[in-house]
């Protein structure tokens, strides 16, 4: 199979199940910066030297993919014979359950932190950032199209998750919060 097909050279593509679209829709957007914050979790995964972040990360990247399926998939009669794995509440307590888990291990946070310390905590919090953008890309779409309203619950707890982790790392590399002061 040849990675390029020719099919999208006049600025369309497919989604699942067939419809051809602009590819500068707005489903597309939220998809789009989903693929970009997987991509970004890619290279904490490589930066992280803990092998409980790391495997909690490994699971977000096979979850981000699902949940960029479920996006590119609208639901329709006919995609639903497509068998599309849809996310539910099931990814969301995943999600819950790490971050109760790492939460428990960091101090009391009682004010604002600047993003930054070690290299995985910042490369953690540009994942949120992304994470936060998707989020609002979602919302967007949310508002003109039906999507799976568990998607907007997931992506909203994995920034916190996001957030916690990239403490959790600076904390196991001995690097304080840096705390925001005006």
């Amino acid at each position: 199979m040849k990675i390029y097909t020719k099919t999208g050279d006049k600025g369309e593509t497919s989604l699942f199940g067939g419809e051809r679209v602009q590819k500068s829709e707005q489903r597309l957007r939220a998809y789009g910066t989903i693929d970009e914050l997987n991509s970004f979790t890619g290279i904490a995964v490589f930066e992280t030297a803990d092998d409980g972040v790391k495997k909690i990360l490994l699971k977000i990247q096979n979850q981000l993919f699902s949940l960029g399926a479920d996006l590119a998939t609208p639901e329709t009669e006919k995609t639903k014979k497509l068998n599309i794995f849809r996310i539910d509440d099931g990814f969301i307590k995943t999600i819950e359950e790490f971050i109760d888990k790492y939460e428990k291990k960091l101090d009391e946070l009682k004010s604002f932190i600047l993003p930054g310390g070690s290299k995985s905590a910042s490369v953690l919090h540009v994942c949120r950032a992304v994470c936060r953008r998707a989020e609002r890309e979602i919302v967007e779409l949310s508002n003109s199209e039906k999507i799976n309203r568990e998607i907007i619950v997931y992506i909203n707890r994995l920034s916190d998750l996001l957030f916690v982790l990239s403490r959790y790392e600076n904390k196991i590399a001995g690097i304080p919060d840096t705390i925001w002061k005006l």
